[in-house]
């Protein structure tokens, strides 16, 4: 049975938060858990303690017996000092998307003409070898 600490979405609509479980991989995200290791309120500002509230020693536990952290509660395990996470490297997401549809089309255009050039020398190639066949 794969364990997973993650995240079950609670309150209302347009209202999140959180509850941090441990749960069978398998099951819904909101469905059956093993048990609750705290909760996650992110309309709080980041200053207020209120706002992640869990037992780390419960979940220092969980994890030796094999429960593997989502990536929301990775980050939580980041910032207690508990785990290391891996840094992710995607330079694209800072560029605004009108830039990058601009981007690609420059790229693009390039490389439409960049197999034209070449196509152009090898044209002439051929061109006597097809004036040769004619005459014969």
């Amino acid at each position: 049975m794969p364990l997973v600490i993650r995240m079950a979405r609670a309150g209302t609509k347009k209202r999140p938060f959180y509850h941090i479980v441990v749960a069978d991989s398998r099951s819904p995200r909101d469905g059956r858990f093993i048990e609750r290791l705290g909760y996650f309120n992110p309309l709080l500002p980041k200053e207020k303690t209120d706002r992640l509230k869990w037992d780390l020693e419960k979940a220092k536990a969980w994890i030796a017996k094999g429960a593997q952290p989502s990536d929301r509660i990775m980050r939580f395990l980041d910032a207690a000092g508990v785990m290391k996470r891996k840094p992710r490297n995607n330079p694209e997401r800072a560029i605004p998307r009108k830039e990058r549809k601009a981007k690609e089309e420059a790229a693009k255009a390039a490389a439409g003409a960049a197999p034209a050039a070449p196509g152009a020398a090898a044209a002439p190639a051929a061109a006597p070898a097809a004036a040769a066949a004619p005459s014969s």
